[in-house]
Parts: structure tokens; sequence; C-alpha cells
């Protein structure tokens, strides 16, 4: 960190964080056709812990649509309105979704979608 600014990153963490996004597409582009469907969703195998890989293959497409709208930071009530579904519904898919992939709660799931589903740029 610099200064006082929150937002500010050191240009070592910078350099980490880009050496990281540049090694996640190689190994994207390396994965090829290797691809794991979540719902209706493409996922390259790499971008998937070898543990969930069971796990994600039992998910509801719309148990994914919420995932993927996670990973993309949307909020629970975000996701609601797209999915033209409640908060609480939303809520029931994410304890879901946590119980079967075996996770200890809605922050690994959010890390979890983030690595799916946040596109690389």
């Amino acid at each position: 960190m610099t200064g006082d600014d929150p937002l500010a990153v050191d240009a070592d963490e910078e350099a980490r964080l880009r050496e990281l996004m540049r090694l996640l597409r190689k190994a994207d582009a390396a994965a090829g056709a290797e691809e794991e469907l979540i719902g209706e969703f493409r996922i390259p195998r790499s971008r998937i812990p070898e543990r969930h890989i069971e796990g994600i293959r039992t998910l509801t497409k719309t148990e994914a649509a919420v995932l993927r709208f996670l990973g993309w930071g949307r909020a629970n009530a975000d996701i609601a309105t797209l999915l033209v579904i409640s908060e609480n519904t939303v809520r029931v898919h994410l304890n879901n979704m946590c119980r079967k992939l075996e996770l200890d709660g809605v922050r690994e799931l959010n890390a979890l979608a983030g690595l799916f589903f946040h596109p690389l740029t």
C-alpha cells in the first residue's frame, strides 16, 4: 500500500497480480477443449479445483446462474431481480451450493465463483 489511499497498490503487488493473471490465461489456453459445464456455462477445467469437480456437476441450472452472477460481483438483491426470484430463494441456492461443494460458507463460494466466472482481461 502507498500513502493513505485504501485503493492504492504498490508496484510489487500489482506486478504479482499481473503475473498471476498471465499464468491463468496461459492455463486457460493450454486447457483448450478441456472444459466443464456449470449449468449452461462452459468453464476451462484449469479454473476448477479438482476437489470441486463432482460437486459442480450436481448444480442445477438456477444454482449455476446464481453462481455466475455471484462471480461477477452481483449482490443477492441484484441476482434475485435478474433471475426473477426472491432474495430468500437466492440465499437458499447459495446455501445449497455451499453444501454441494463442501464449502464453509458464502465467502468461500464467492471466491470460487470469482475464479470460475471473472474474466481475465
